[in-house]
């Protein structure tokens, strides 16, 4: 049953990254006609950061595959992607002032909402990480604590 559960969120994460991928391939070269430069250039290297936190995904799903689950690759993969978010937030912060002349001009203000939202959902992926990460240190400092005290 946990091998299941692994591919099914493999699966997930894959999917989620080839759609990403092609709203890179796709939509953002199409959308440079109507994006200033520093929006599209804060767009890209907010992709490059969510593959690699995809990718440390599913690295960490791997882990759980191989009964690695309570190692220090782990928390490293965690403590990744908890810097992944982090950067996510940063880079849309500094790309709303650069949304607020195209949502004036297009008479939209909806359009401040969206950066919004990726920050928000941004900083609550990164503390549940910082959350699981730190669990899982404690867990690994008690684990080795027992293996020491037998």
């Amino acid at each position: 049953m946990k091998q299941c559960s692994t591919i099914f969120l493999k699966i997930t994460v894959i999917i989620i990254g080839i759609l990403v991928l092609a709203l890179c391939i796709f939509w953002l070269p199409s959308a440079a006609d109507y994006l200033h430069y520093p929006i599209l250039i804060g767009m890209y290297s907010t992709a490059i950061t969510f593959f690699f936190a995809l990718y440390q995904t599913l690295k960490l799903l791997s882990y759980i595959d191989e009964n690695k689950a309570f190692s220090k690759l782990s928390v490293k993969a965690l403590k990744y992607i908890k810097y992944c978010a982090i950067t996510i937030s940063i880079i849309y912060a500094v790309l709303i002032p650069f949304v607020f002349p195209i949502a004036d001009a297009d008479d939209a203000p909806g359009l401040m909402g969206f950066p919004v939202i990726f920050i928000f959902t941004s900083i609550v992926i990164g503390v549940f990480a910082a959350v699981l990460q730190r669990l899982l240190q404690d867990a690994i400092d008690i684990k080795s604590e027992n293996d020491l005290t037998v």
